[in-house]
């Protein structure tokens, strides 16, 4: 089965259920808060871990207490596709399960 990238219309109804991600050029973006770097970090970690299992990836970056995630498809031209919006809500779990909310 072909990914295709979602319309706007579909991308919104898709962050319905994701609070604190929002699309910004064409991709879905969010930032994550911590008291400290090894939280921060942790969080990274299990998402590559995450991101391995479902062969898709997203870009993290990763600072003292912060970790921005940025996420679209890259073989569709970089849009957002539901490939995007799983993986979105993969990483809300983990989030979730460090206590981030």
């Amino acid at each position: 089965m072909a990914v295709e990238p979602l319309s706007n219309e579909e991308i919104e109804r898709g962050l319905e259920d994701l609070p604190g991600w929002s699309l910004r050029d064409d991709r879905l973006v969010r930032g994550y808060s911590f008291p400290g770097h090894p939280a921060a970090a942790r969080l990274v970690a299990e998402v590559a871990e995450a991101q391995e299992e479902l062969g898709h990836h997203s870009d993290l970056t990763l600072g003292y207490n912060k970790v921005g995630v940025s996420v679209n498809t890259h073989s569709v031209g970089g849009k957002v596709t539901e490939l995007d919006l799983r993986l979105a809500h993969r990483i809300e779990d983990i989030a979730r399960g460090q206590g981030v909310s």
